[in-house]
């Protein structure tokens, strides 16, 4: 692999570092995959959300409402 320098603002170096540490990444595996993203002819488009909100539980759409009416209320609670 070769090694590669680039220069950033400070603004832009934080909001980077920041975003592949959310991400887990490393700021090296997170500037590849940005770049990889942006070059034409990249026919293996990675979509970086897939899973996010993976949840484990496979019937959520059969218990939505009741999902929402328990979250509805426990923010509630909260708010009182």
């Amino acid at each position: 692999m070769k090694r590669t320098t680039i220069k950033l603002s400070d603004d832009l170096a934080a909001r980077v570092l920041h975003e592949s540490v959310r991400r887990g990444m490393t700021v090296s595996e997170w500037t590849r995959e940005a770049i990889e993203a942006h070059l034409p002819g990249n026919s293996q488009r990675r979509l970086l959300a897939a899973g996010a909100g993976h949840s484990g539980e496979d019937d959520i759409s059969e218990r939505i409402h009741e999902i929402l009416d328990r979250e509805w209320a426990r923010r509630h609670r909260e708010a009182s």
